[in-house]
């Protein structure tokens, strides 16, 4: 009698020779000469494909053996579901199934990880639209987006794959990701650590505890990418300070049952400290040893540190690289002595071979010229290779503004291994600008501005500007045209025409009230003198129609032309009836050409204003970008001159300042500074104007007649000190008629920031958070300075490179004002890009 497992494996035996036998029967035919072949059963896939793949040609002997071999090597390229063998006669019909391809790939639910990174790890499993559909790949797709969803702290996600057959034999993939909540770390513990608090070993770490930064931080959130490197970093803390020995000997990883929660726990052995024996430099070093040893940051007697190691090595390859050896090694060679705790270092040097420059290679600049890049480059061809140029280069670009990403690479030439081409990849920006001001206000209704800028004209890099603004009290029109390489050399030509009408209102843009038409040309002039220092001259003609209007333009700006000019006659002139009687008929009135009452002058008076104007400028420029600089430095000295038999003989002097400065890899400071000073001098100076103060009373005191008050400095506002109305912080004067408190601006301005940026608060390159302390003041000159006088705010800024544009927009606050100060909190720009 069978007892039933032996039933069991009698029957699973003959199913087993039952499925073998089928397909071996369907090929049981005698060994016979293949004549020709014929595929039959495609639809996508060629006839050409299979013959490609088929291990039986023409003239072959198929037999049972060979048939075998011809359905494996077919069923193994995965394009088939199903493949048969039949003979007709001396033809060998092959028969297939093709397995269906994949019409599309749709994913939805996904945010964490954006979907152009999942395509990719799908495509890296052979899943993507036009490929062959297998069914086995589900699982697959099912587990690779889990695993990087597990990477990124997210343990509870679900991935649900679904499959739409449609005509002629296609696919459609769906995905349904649903992410859920990432496991937070609870508990980080460091076990073993003796020397060193915890709280000083994670004080670089990504990964941490939940606390009052993580939500911009996102360090509470687990990662196992993450985690390792902030071993490495535990590692390198330790071998910085002279643990050779040191050792994470265990990490353990546990998560809460509702996957919600993470606990880490690392075991450590820290070891002893380690000095540093015998230093040398070995191999062929291409310079003389001595050159190369002053390279080293190392020396006999001191703690151990990989850092300075790394910097040494680091060192002497910037070094051989910048004389054309591209490829050279320098490998720090350890000689331990454990019993003394003494490490011997022979830096060991490989220079490999020295390496030109066979081709510069532009690619990604579809709308800019190669010679627009080319000129920027330092790094020539034929020339030896070097990495400092390469760099130099890379930041010059930048620089331009043009683009959104540059990158640099160094491909090998194939076959000559002492040549490289240098290949610059760049991703090309809208370079055309164009700023678009919109506001009203009750009394003068809609405010229009509009200003062209084209920093790339044509491709040629050549800059055009046009400005325009047309209101109810103001128009200014303007054209610029700059070439910066003017001469191969660099040296930059440009010519600038302006004219613009302001109309004398109370409120003005917060400027005091006069009517200014202003007609000016100039030409400009730039020389580099270094990679970052460049002069500039231009000369430029200017004419000032300056109208004022007694009781409207404060007093103090018409008796500065009235001293330094002359009076004018006042306009416009009309006949008044100087007899007092009512009952004086109507032809003998004000609007009577042929009165003979005599003339009454009205109360606005005009003086011009001709200038000869000279200005001159230094400009040191080591920022790292053109548009969002992360470090880097801007300096600008700037002198303008009116020339000797100008109708005003006057100068301003300026200086602006910006240093930026990486503080972590999350957050950059910086510095800006503005100083500005302006004085007359010549016969402008010799004039003895009266002396108002800021209640508008003239002071019995007289003194020489400084920088005139169309060329005064002005502040507040969103490109100056924050949080104040523009133009508005300085000297003011009050109408006596009804207190109306109007800026006038003064000779002498000093401002400054202090901004911390948060650039990697979104993933857009071109978008950064800030705060900010703004502070400056404006004065009627250097004695009226005060450090308590000086307006401070503190606020927040939003700077977005939007598809349409630049976008400021800030909230400040006034930590230091004055009651009559004119204040703003939110304030905005807006420019659109083409």
């Amino acid at each position: 009698m069978m007892t039933r497992p032996t039933v069991r494996r009698r029957l699973l035996s003959i199913a087993l020779a039952a499925a073998l036998a089928g397909p071996a029967y369907a090929q049981n035919y005698e060994p016979f000469e293949v004549a020709d072949i014929r595929v039959e059963g495609l639809q996508r896939i060629s006839a050409g494909t299979v013959f490609t793949y088929l291990p039986v040609e023409r003239g072959d002997t198929l037999d049972r053996g060979r048939s075998g071999d011809a359905i494996r090597a077919l069923f193994r390229t995965g394009f088939f579901s199903d493949v048969s063998l039949e003979r007709q006669g001396d033809i060998l019909v092959v028969v297939v199934t093709e397995r269906p391809a994949i019409n599309s790939i749709t994913l939805s639910g996904n945010k964490d990880i954006k979907t152009d990174d999942l395509m990719a790890g799908l495509r890296s499993i052979g899943l993507a639209e036009g490929e062959t559909y297998n069914p086995l790949n589900l699982d697959r797709i099912t587990q690779e987006l889990i695993r990087q969803y597990n990477n990124r702290g997210k343990y509870n996600v679900s991935i649900l794959p679904s499959v739409s057959n449609l005509d002629r034999n296609r696919v459609d993939i769906t995905i349904v990701v649903e992410e859920g909540k990432a496991a937070r770390i609870r508990d980080i513990n460091i076990v073993g650590n003796e020397t060193y608090l915890e709280e000083d070993l994670r004080q670089s770490w990504e990964s941490d505890t939940s606390n009052w930064l993580s939500w911009y931080r996102r360090d509470d959130q687990y990662s196992r990418e993450k985690l390792s490197g902030d071993l490495e970093k535990l590692s390198n803390y330790y071998l910085d300070r002279g643990y050779v020995d040191f050792n994470v000997e265990s990490t353990q990883v546990a998560i809460s049952p509702d996957k919600r929660d993470i606990f880490v726990t690392a075991n450590i052995a820290e070891g002893e400290v380690y000095t540093i024996g015998d230093v040398k430099v070995s191999g062929d070093t291409i310079l003389p040893v001595e050159e190369m040893e002053k390279l080293l940051f190392v020396a006999e007697g001191a703690t151990f540190s990989r850092a300075r190691v790394e910097l040494s090595t680091d060192a002497m390859i910037a070094v051989l690289g910048n004389i054309g050896y591209a490829f050279a090694q320098v490998n720090p060679v350890p000689d331990i002595d454990r019993e003394n705790r003494v490490v011997g270092l022979n830096f060991f040097v490989e220079p490999g071979p020295r390496v030109q420059v066979r081709r510069i290679v532009f690619k990604g600049n579809t709308g800019t010229a190669d010679e627009v890049l080319r000129r920027e480059m330092r790094q020539f061809e034929g020339a030896w290779f070097s990495q400092a140029a390469v760099d130099r280069s890379k930041v010059r670009l930048q620089r331009l503004g043009f683009f959104e990403e540059i990158d640099i690479e160094t491909p090998e030439v194939a076959g000559t291994p002492d040549m490289v081409d240098v290949v610059v990849n760049v991703k090309e920006r809208n370079s055309g600008q164009f700023t678009f001001g919109l506001g009203y206000q009750q009394t003068y209704g809609l405010i229009t501005s509009l200003q062209l800028v084209q920093n790339n004209f044509l491709g040629t890099g050549n800059r055009v500007a046009i400005a325009v603004q047309n209101n109810s009290f103001s128009k200014q029109y303007s054209l610029g045209y700059t070439d910066p390489y003017f001469t191969d050399s660099g040296v930059s030509l440009g010519y600038n025409l302006s004219y613009s009408d302001y109309s004398y209102s109370r409120q003005d843009a917060n400027l005091a009230q006069y009517n200014n038409a202003v007609a000016s040309a100039e030409a400009l002039v730039g020389l580099p003198l270094t990679e970052t220092d460049s002069i500039q001259f231009s000369v430029g003609i200017d004419r000032n129609a300056i109208t004022t209007q007694d009781g409207f333009t404060p007093e103090p700006l018409i008796q500065y032309l009235v001293s330094t000019l002359g009076d004018r006659q006042r306009f416009p002139q009309f006949h008044i009836d100087d007899d007092q009687d009512p009952e004086t008929p109507a032809d003998n009135d004000d609007d009577d050409p042929s009165t003979t009452d005599p003339l009454q002058s009205g109360g606005s008076r005009k003086w011009n204003v001709n200038a000869w104007r000279l200005q001159t400028g230094w400009v040191r420029d080591s920022r790292n970008d053109f548009l969002l600089p992360t470090r880097g430095s801007y300096h600008r000295i700037s002198a303008e001159f009116v020339l000797p038999g100008s109708d005003l003989e006057y100068y301003k002097l300026g200086y602006n300042f910006e240093h930026y400065m990486p503080l972590t890899n999350w957050l950059v400071m910086k510095f800006g500074a503005e100083i500005g000073f302006g004085d007359s001098y010549g016969d402008t100076s010799k004039a003895l104007c009266q002396s108002f103060d800021t209640e508008g009373d003239i002071i019995t005191t007289t003194t020489n007649c400084g920088l005139p008050f169309f060329r005064n400095y002005y502040a507040g506002g969103p490109n100056s000190i924050r949080g104040f109305e523009v133009n508005t912080v300085g000297p003011t004067y009050q109408f006596t008629s009804d207190g109306f408190r109007q800026p006038i601006g003064g000779s002498f301005k000093t401002a400054g920031t202090i901004e911390f940026y948060f650039p990697t608060l979104f993933d857009s390159r071109g978008t950064r958070l800030s705060t900010f302390i703004d502070y400056g003041n404006v004065y009627n000159g250097f004695d009226d300075w005060e450090a308590k006088t000086l307006r401070i705010s503190t606020g927040v800024a939003l700077q977005w490179e939007s598809p349409m544009g630049p976008i400021q927009i800030s909230y400040a606050l006034p930590i230091q004002r004055e009651r009559s100060d004119q204040i703003e909190r939110l304030q905005f720009t807006f420019g659109g890009s083409f």
